[in-house]
């Protein structure tokens, strides 16, 4: 579907607006904060390392790297209640009712669909089947997603902790500080090495979205790859005549290009998180 600018006076092929404004700028914070905080957290987990020496210099050491650290976890918070409050503004808006925003077919919750698309998803993989009919959010997203709630509430807690450890030893014995530390720890561990592995594969790395999906970015993407990628989403807006509400026209090229340069460094940084990790955990680990 082509629009005719009126500045370059040459028709433009309309692209599909996946995402909001507001989704964009979070998930950019987002990707920041969390880059920082692995980044931080992983120098002072893997102290005696010699890249995580070097990672502390550059933060102006050890101390300074607990600054930054403390700083991008409230900066990740922030973010988490930014976003509950977007959701709370769309029920008052859209939905009405929490259990109408909750349970829509469109909803970030699991369903029966998702159960029925990653079984479609594995016959597919082992060429038993076509590849299952996505709808607005896969499986595999909805996962993502939960895992930040997980996230926020398990770090984040035990992150308070150790924040404060005079305070929360006035109220509870003081091996909980010793607990939280091994929890904190080793859940930042975790979820740094899902989201540079297993996320970034998903989002980036799989064939149809190799070498980088800039979606997320963008907000928007070309009409033809919307249809094939979320056949579902795609055919029920045609039927309800939605989808001309949606069509907007592509970015510059220059905004593109500057896109792609932050998602190369975002995905540069996080491989090589992983690398010095599986480093120290095989080398130099204590």
């Amino acid at each position: 579907m082509d629009s005719y600018n009126e500045n370059s006076k040459v028709k433009v092929k309309m692209q599909f607006q996946r995402f909001t404004r507001l989704n964009r700028v979070l998930h950019i914070l987002m990707i920041v904060s969390f880059i920082s905080l692995a980044l931080t957290g992983m120098t002072l987990k893997f102290s005696y390392t010699g890249w995580a020496a070097i990672l502390s210099h550059l933060f102006g050491g050890f101390e300074s790297a607990g600054y930054i650290h403390r700083f991008f976890a409230v900066v990740m918070v922030s973010i988490f209640i930014i976003h509950i409050i977007g959701l709370t503004k769309l029920k008052k808006k859209e939905y009405k009712t929490w259990k109408a925003l909750l349970f829509n077919h469109d909803s970030m919750l699991f369903n029966k669909k998702d159960l029925k698309d990653f079984i479609g998803s594995i016959k597919w993989f082992l060429g038993k089947g076509e590849r299952p009919q996505y709808g607005r959010w896969t499986y595999w997203e909805k996962f993502d997603y939960f895992a930040v709630f997980w996230g926020i509430f398990v770090i984040g807690s035990t992150g308070i902790t150790l924040w404060f450890p005079e305070i929360l030893t006035s109220v509870f014995p003081g091996w909980v500080i010793n607990v939280a530390t091994i929890i904190h720890s080793d859940e930042a561990l975790l979820a740094t090495g899902f989201i540079f592995t297993v996320h970034f594969f998903n989002t980036h790395l799989r064939p149809e979205k190799f070498p980088m999906d800039i979606v997320i970015f963008s907000g928007r993407m070309p009409l033809e790859e919307f249809r094939l990628d979320r056949p579902a989403e795609y055919k029920e807006l045609v039927e309800k005549g939605e989808l001309e509400n949606y069509l907007v026209e592509p970015y510059p090229e220059i905004v593109l290009k500057a896109i792609r340069i932050f998602g190369w460094i975002a995905l540069s940084l996080g491989l090589s998180i992983i690398v010095w990790i599986i480093y120290a955990m095989i080398f130099v680990y204590k």
